[in-house]
């Protein structure tokens, strides 16, 4: 078994859309990011990087790179997954905290979770995604920006072969 944890965080200020999870949420604002600003995505793909020892998503798909000027996160989750599959991995859980004072989430989490169990070739049961604000405490309190925290269990594809 391996673990890893996964934090991003990206500011508001983008134009729209709001993609978070694989979904697009209603918003005025978007989040400024070289990529499309998929928070969440960024975050599960961090947390899979760690747990592989493979660095981090910026290692990878550098925001200096006009390749993943504005590419959709969940390519790069797809791409991620493969990593893991290459290194005979297999997803055991990922829990997932989106830290956001706006907009309210609860109506596209399940939508989050179908998205993230796609690209991770994984079943539902697997994946849960939560919510929360900071009670209006700090920079997502101000309405400044979303943090993510994931956090995830891969699980050893070659101790099923012995």
């Amino acid at each position: 078994m391996r673990i890893g944890h996964g934090f991003d965080a990206h500011k508001f200020g983008g134009e729209p859309p709001l993609i978070l999870g694989g979904v697009t949420v209603p918003s005025n604002i978007g989040l400024l990011a070289h990529s499309d600003g998929d928070v969440v995505l960024h975050a599960i793909c961090d947390a899979i990087l760690g747990a592989l020892a493979l660095r981090d998503i910026g290692f990878h798909f550098s925001d200096q790179s006009p390749e993943f000027s504005g590419i959709d996160s969940r390519e790069l989750l797809r791409r991620v997954t493969q990593m893991m599959v290459d290194k005979q991995y297999k997803l055991g859980n990922l829990d997932v905290t989106i830290v956001a004072q706006t907009p309210r989430l609860s109506n596209y989490i399940e939508s989050m979770r179908k998205c993230v169990c796609d690209d991770l070739q994984s079943e539902l049961e697997q994946v849960n995604i939560k919510a929360t604000t900071t009670e209006k405490m700090g920079y997502v309190g101000r309405k400044e920006g979303i943090a993510v925290h994931a956090v995830v269990l891969l699980m050893s594809e070659k101790a099923n072969a012995i």
